[in-house]
């Protein structure tokens, strides 16, 4: 119960925030602006997000690809469409839960092919951390091809933040921060050596061994070739689907690559902030094009219309994935791991 009970509690949290965001954009709405997004909505063609759905479908199918890429070191090959639904699955969950979705799909596929839960997590932090290097990558290209449009976005949001929150800081509140991680990191390394022959710190051990055996499969793996040519796929899937739902609207169509990198770059930004990006991914896009000349209203008008579509995609592709699994398993036994 108590693990069902913070589960519902982050559910409500990170579903609140978004929603607080939401309110915070549209309570001071005029009537007329209020109208201007309606319009917007309602001139939209739609039609245009067809083709970007099928983008976004590849640019998962390459994701589940990527992932699988790591488990060939390990030992272990699991069918591709039986990846493709773990995925699926984890981002129908984190649309619900933030994160959980990871966890999810990492079970679900060891449940499936037999492999061991550790060496998933492994590999999925190694996925995750090297995209979280190509999104600094994107950001940094991202501004310094357009320096004197998107400085003003960093400035704002990132480094004006920052600035006041270590000017607001005291010397003596900043050594009491250190001097408590101090003390956990030590606390934490001192019970792991009291406690190391129980069946805890046992399990724990082994659950951190499978978990570097997995980050440490991306530089073991042959195919880091094939590795680097999905995430460049991957990435440019990304851009290709902001770059043709562009078209679904008058005041965007004229939108080039620059603002494309921009939405794609700080946009994915918004859809780690809060419970699948609602309320901040908006928010994101709106101020993003503003810079490009875009009226506030069509801007965040245009943040839902792509949200909505990246989200009812995952949507049904989740589903279809989730009924998919038992199906396509139903007489499947996973092949016994390789060893070299």
């Amino acid at each position: 119960m108590p693990k069902l009970l913070k589960t519902i509690l982050k559910f409500i949290g990170f579903l609140g925030i978004g929603i607080l965001l939401i309110w915070l954009v549209t309570k001071n709405l005029t009537p007329a602006q209020v109208e201007e997004i309606r319009d917007a909505l309602r001139r939209a063609n739609y039609w245009v997000l067809l083709p970007a759905a099928v983008l976004g479908f590849l640019s998962h199918w390459v994701r589940a690809m990527r992932w699988r890429l790591l488990f060939l070191p390990l030992g272990y090959e699991p069918r591709k469409l039986n990846t493709f639904f773990a995925v699926m699955v984890g981002y129908l969950v984190n649309l619900a839960v933030p994160r959980l979705g990871e966890v999810t799909r990492c079970g679900i596929l060891a449940r499936y092919e037999k492999i061991p839960v550790d060496k998933l997590v492994g590999t999925m932090i190694a996925e995750r951390a090297f995209d979280l290097i190509c999104l600094i990558v994107l950001i940094t290209v991202t501004i310094l091809v357009q320096v004197e449009v998107v400085a003003g976005i960093v400035t704002r949001y990132i480094t004006d933040p920052l600035a006041n929150m270590y000017a607001n800081a005291s010397v003596s509140r900043l050594l009491i921060a250190l001097a408590v991680i101090a003390a956990v990191v030590l606390l934490f390394l001192w019970l792991l050596r009291r406690f190391a022959r129980t069946k805890a710190a046992i399990a724990l051990r082994a659950l951190i061994r499978g978990v570097m055996e997995g980050i440490f499969s991306v530089f073991k793996m042959k195919q880091k070739g094939w590795f680097l040519f999905y995430t460049a796929a991957m990435w440019l899937l990304y851009f290709a689907q902001v770059y043709i739902a562009f078209r679904c609207l008058p005041e965007t169509m004229t939108l080039g690559v620059k603002a494309g990198l921009s939405i794609l770059a700080f946009g994915s930004i918004g859809m780690i902030v809060t419970q699948g990006g609602i309320g901040a991914y908006q928010i994101i896009v709106q101020n993003t094009l503003v810079l490009y000349g875009v009226q506030t209203t069509i801007g965040y008008a245009f943040g839902w219309i792509i949200w909505v579509a990246q989200t009812l995609l995952v949507i049904a592709l989740g589903l279809l994935s989730l009924l998919g699994f038992p199906a396509y398993n139903k007489h499947y036994q996973p092949a016994p791991r390789k060893t070299e």
